[in-house]
């Protein structure tokens, strides 16, 4: 566990001190005191960040030469892979297998970016075809620069993977600032980072509050690109921060999936995704399919079903062999998950299984899995992100019904659709108003693949070519070949 910040290849207390503490959500147990970073700090970082874009060697290595470094931090983070799962069960209360998953997927990732790395070196520049027979014309890519990148608490490490991986393939360097619930890998990854030869300044990583570090960190004028994962009002403050140096800006926010389930489905199987979809990490998901609707004739057996095997869940520390619930992240998560289903109850849903502390389970922000029915299409629960382990399920009469409830959102990141009829899930499919639409399952999650919403969801895609293409300007270079004049203002004799 770091007690420094990690700014220009080098392990520095902050200016001002400050340290936070890091607690275990399993045990309310105090496990660390972090390095609290403020402005002074992010703008150390930023310097380094700026000097290592604009005369160090990362930028004008080739592609080939990235991709070195890439798969160096990919190996070492896999042969690290249990010791810093254990640290995001600690720091984040996830159960160990999901938590090992995470850093294996990191390590994919950085691998995946190596690849595409190489790859600009193997297309350097796109000839256009113009109709001017005396101008030639070519597009060329350039990394962007500095990138700011602030992440959320709910994947920590795997979370900046997808906006470091493709900065540093793209050539771009970075100030990374995680969230101050999550702050123990992305340190860590300062530490790997250094292992794999890459160069000073490139990635530095300030650890801090929000208001004192990743705000400073959104308006600081040194920074070309922002990358923003978490909620909708803070990637509101982040979008307004970058319209003032018109920055260039992505945003992955919210969610309230829908999960729409037809009659001829299994439904075993339908339970299962439908558990997966919005149990899996508590609930604590941007694309958690947390509004299931299910047609009329399959939603008595379907929600019995449900609420039984929600009810087998384990839960307890993530630690412990065999959990698959572990405790939310915070006692201010804890306690806003709470309040959202109290509201709930008292807009008259009615709560089929869970919405209490678990028996046994004093110590730890611990919640059952919690279904609700009987709720209004216009209700709290219905329509905003509570981010913890609750879902709404409600019935659908016809296939546009199950359209027109699931597209009724203000969000649009993810969707799910489950039939045996694969014309009507392809139809569905195309019909709703989501970035990420999942047929027959719910929540798998590919780097090859883009990853986005619509409407308040986001602004942009990360992951796959469309992740790297965030890191990168177009430039045109347009050449006159013709050896007669130009002849506008000066008329040839």
């Amino acid at each position: 566990m770091r007690e420094k910040l990690f700014i220009d290849g080098k392990w520095v207390s902050p200016a001002k001190g400050g340290t936070f503490a890091v607690i275990d959500p399993a045990t309310e147990e105090v496990v660390h005191h972090a390095p609290a970073g403020t402005a002074e700090d992010v703008d150390a970082a930023v310097q380094a960040a700026r000097w290592a874009f604009d005369e160090g060697p990362w930028p004008k290595m080739s592609g080939k030469e990235r991709a070195a470094v890439l798969r160096r931090i990919s190996e070492i983070i896999l042969a690290r892979k249990h010791d810093l799962a254990r640290l995001e069960v600690i720091d984040n209360g996830k159960p160990m297998p999901e938590a090992v998953w995470d850093i294996e997927d990191t390590a994919g990732c950085f691998a995946f970016y190596a690849g595409l790395a190489e790859e600009l070196d193997d297309n350097p520049e796109e000839t256009i075809a113009l109709t001017e027979p005396r101008f030639s014309s070519k597009v060329v890519r350039e990394p962007i620069g500095v990138a700011g990148a602030i992440i959320p608490w709910n994947y920590p490490l795997l979370m900046a993977s997808w906006k470091v991986a493709p900065a540093l393939a793209a050539g771009c360097t970075m100030v990374l600032k995680p969230s101050e619930l999550t702050p123990l890998t992305a340190l860590e990854l300062g530490a790997i980072a250094t292992e794999a030869g890459l160069p000073a300044g490139v990635l530095n990583i300030v650890t801090g509050l929000g208001p004192e570090a990743g705000q400073p960190l959104s308006e600081h004028p040194g920074i070309d690109k922002l990358a923003f994962t978490g909620s909708v009002p803070t990637g509101a403050k982040i979008m307004a921060a970058a319209a003032r140096d018109i920055k260039n800006v992505s945003l992955e926010l919210g969610g309230k999936s829908p999960f729409v389930v037809f009659a001829d489905s299994d439904i075993e199987k339908a339970v299962e995704w439908i558990l997966f979809g919005i149990f899996w990490n508590q609930g604590q998901v941007c694309s958690a399919t947390s509004r299931v609707l299910v047609e009329e004739s399959l939603y008595p057996a379907l929600l019995e079903r449900l609420v039984a095997e929600a009810a087998k869940i384990r839960i307890g520390n993530g630690l412990d062999e065999g959990t698959l619930l572990g405790p939310l992240v915070s006692k201010g998560q804890y306690d806003k998950v709470l309040a959202a289903i109290e509201r709930g109850k008292a807009e008259g849903a009615t709560v089929a299984g869970g919405g209490r502390r678990p028996a046994g389970l004093d110590t730890g922000y611990f919640l059952e899995p919690t279904i609700f029915t009987d709720m209004a299409e216009d209700s709290f629960v219905w329509k905003e992100e509570i981010f913890g382990p609750v879902v709404c399920v409600k019935p659908f009469n016809d296939e546009a019904d199950a359209i027109r409830m699931a597209n009724d959102s203000r969000f649009g990141l993810a969707a799910a659709v489950m039939s045996k009829d694969k014309a009507r899930c392809e139809r569905v499919a195309r019909a709703f108003r989501a970035g990420i639409v999942w047929i027959n399952c719910s929540q798998p999650t590919f780097t090859e693949a883009p990853w986005g919403g619509y409407k308040q969801s986001g602004i942009g895609r990360e992951l796959g070519r469309w992740g790297l293409a965030n890191y990168l300007e177009v430039k045109q270079i347009t050449s006159f070949n013709s050896d007669e004049p130009w002849g506008w203002y000066i008329k040839p004799a």
